[in-house]
């Protein structure tokens, strides 16, 4: 399989950071820039994640705006982030004693 491996350092940055939230669980664009080093970088953290090659792998959906509303998720307004994070959730709560 020919990894998709067009990314910039940056973007592969971002891509981990994203790796470390815990299934069921947000965190910011803010937060993600920080973690990284860059925390002016918000809206770089946005365009980084909108170019994820591996959304079932890594979960660009947990990082949310500072409010605490999804965002877009893959480019788009659509609502499919907010369902991805409520099928997390559930889930936590079935496997967590």
């Amino acid at each position: 399989m020919k990894e998709k491996n067009n990314l910039t350092d940056f973007e592969w940055q971002v891509l981990q950071a994203s790796l470390s939230i815990p299934l069921g669980e947000t965190r910011s664009y803010q937060w993600i820039a920080r973690k990284i080093g860059h925390p002016k970088a918000v809206r770089a953290v946005g365009s980084a994640l909108r170019k994820n090659p591996y959304p079932l792998i890594i979960p660009c959906h947990r990082v949310v705006k500072s409010d605490g509303t999804p965002g877009a998720y893959a480019g788009k307004m659509d609502g499919k982030k907010a369902k991805l994070l409520a099928i997390e959730q559930v889930i936590v709560r079935r496997i967590k004693p």
